[in-house]
Parts: C-alpha cells; structure tokens; sequence
C-alpha cells in the first residue's frame, strides 16, 4: 500500500483541520446577534463551558490523589486493573457531564466492539487533546503510551501510574512494558503521530508503533476520531470557547500485521491513514 503524499499547502495548527469536520448540529449556531438574549445566551454558554473545564481538572485531581494511594496499598497487577477502570469511569462521567450540559455529543459506539477482544494495539489519529479521552471511556482494559512528563502531573499522574500506562520515553522499558500489558490481557493505545496534529492530514507517523508491533507481535487496529471543531488542536488555546455543542465520532478501519522492515511497516500504516483522512467526511451529525 502506498501511501497518499500530503497536499501542498498544508496549513499547521487547527486553522488546517476544518477539511475533516463534522458538521454540528444547528443549534451550535444560535446565539447570533446582539440582542439582550443573545447575549445572555453566550454567556450561559461560557458558564457552562468554565464548568466543564473545571469539573474535569477538579476530578481529576481527586481521582489521581485516590490512586496515587491506592498505588501504595494494593498489589501491582490489582491496581492496574482497578486503575483502568476508574480510569474509563472516570472520563465516562466527564462526557455524560458534559452531553448533560448540552456541549458534546459523541457517537464512540463503535469502539464498543472491541471489549470482548483480547490484546490489540490501538493506533488512532490525534486531532485534539481529548482523543484519549474519548477512546479510553468505552473501553475498560486498555493502557496508553503516555509522555514522562504526563507521570509526575498531579492531576494525571496518581492513576497513570496505578494503571501501569507505560512511558514512551525509553524504548527498552516501552518494549518491557508492553510485553507485560500484553500477557495482563490489555490492549495498548498509541497515537502514532506522536503528538496532536499539526499538518492535515496527519504528521509523520513516527518509528514506536512498529516497535511495538514487531516486539508483542499483536494485530494494529486502526482506529479514526472525527469532530465537528478543532477545539483543543494543535495551537488551541485552553479556554478559547469553541461553538456548541461540539460532535465527536469514533470509527473502526482494517487491521494490520507487522511485517517487511521497521520503516516499511510505517510508510505503509501512515499512507492508509492519509489515504482515509484526506476524504471529507460523508456524514452529518445528527441532532438528539
């Protein structure tokens, strides 16, 4: 397979995304005007958008001070599985909050039925920050490669390390590790970018996916994530608010086996992803 060469004029940051939206729903667009109620109509929307942000970050916080103690007390390969369920619990709840509140409407069904399969490595593309989020909360077994710096965060790092995520800074423990996820039953969530995406439609798939691959030797489920707004891209700032309420939607594509050469593996991974991303999307979001 080869893979589709990246179109000239590629535009970086999230003012590059909008080619693969889905389109919101129509009430994300009401609010115009400068009318008394307009305005009491966008700052409701403010509010409500200052809440989410708080609610996340404030359970967040609870959660990893729980975990980090529950690091202490338990046994490894127990805390790493109630890790990873308080885990998806706990961004769950973060998305019904937030579809509460009229922000977000997410169709991430489809992930459903990758539950009852065992070991995969799951590589998605990484639009915004929220990608693992939204993966993470349908899924009850699954560890995510994460940066080392994301381990002593005090709002994150408490259940990362309870979950036994594993760190992509070394490529000995990353191999070690994922060895060792893959004999607990888990499945590894990588985002082969490396970083969200800055170059539509998708940067340079770097090397650590192939590591993987090649070393547990465990099929590459290819998973895609749309929205309907660049919020949280590359360059978004945190509480720049976007329109509501925003959409986002998860789809499976095929599965693939390491094989060939390290590089070989890459090029032909990273073109099926441009390949399918460089397609505007055919679906429109549908409003509840």
């Amino acid at each position: 397979m080869a893979p589709v060469q990246q179109r000239n004029g590629s535009v970086k940051g999230y003012a590059g995304m909008e080619a693969r939206l889905l389109l919101p729903c129509p009430e994300a667009h009401r609010g115009g005007g400068g009318s008394l109620w307009a305005r009491l109509a966008q700052g409701a929307d403010y509010a409500r958008f200052t809440w989410g942000i708080a609610f996340f970050w404030l359970g967040s916080l609870i959660g990893s001070l729980a975990a980090g103690l529950l690091n202490l007390l338990l046994p490894a390969r127990v805390g790493a599985r109630l890790g990873q369920l308080l885990i998806m619990a706990g961004f769950r709840i973060f998305l019904s909050h937030m579809r509460f509140l009229g922000l977000f409407h997410c169709d991430l069904t489809e992930l459903d039925r990758l539950r009852e399969e065992g070991p995969l490595l799951l590589a998605a593309n990484h639009p915004g920050l929220l990608d693992a989020v939204l993966v993470i909360s349908r899924l009850p077994r699954v560890v995510c490669l994460t940066k080392a710096g994301l381990w002593g965060n005090p709002f994150l790092g408490g259940c990362i390390r309870l979950a036994r995520y594993i760190r992509s800074d070394s490529p000995l423990r990353l191999v070690r590790e994922a060895k060792a996820a893959i004999l607990r039953g888990e499945q590894i969530l990588i985002f082969p970018e490396g970083t969200r995406t800055c170059a539509e439609p998708v940067n340079p798939f770097k090397g650590g996916i192939a590591v993987v691959a090649r070393a547990t030797g465990i099929p590459v489920q290819t998973v895609f994530l749309e929205g309907s707004s660049p919020y949280l891209a590359k360059g978004w700032p945190l509480f720049r608010k976007p329109e509501f309420p925003l959409v986002y939607r998860a789809r499976l594509g095929e599965r693939f086996s390491a094989r060939g050469e390290t590089h070989e593996f890459v090029e032909e991974l990273e073109g099926y992803y441009r390949q399918k991303l460089s397609r505007s999307p055919s679906i429109a979001a549908r409003c509840p």
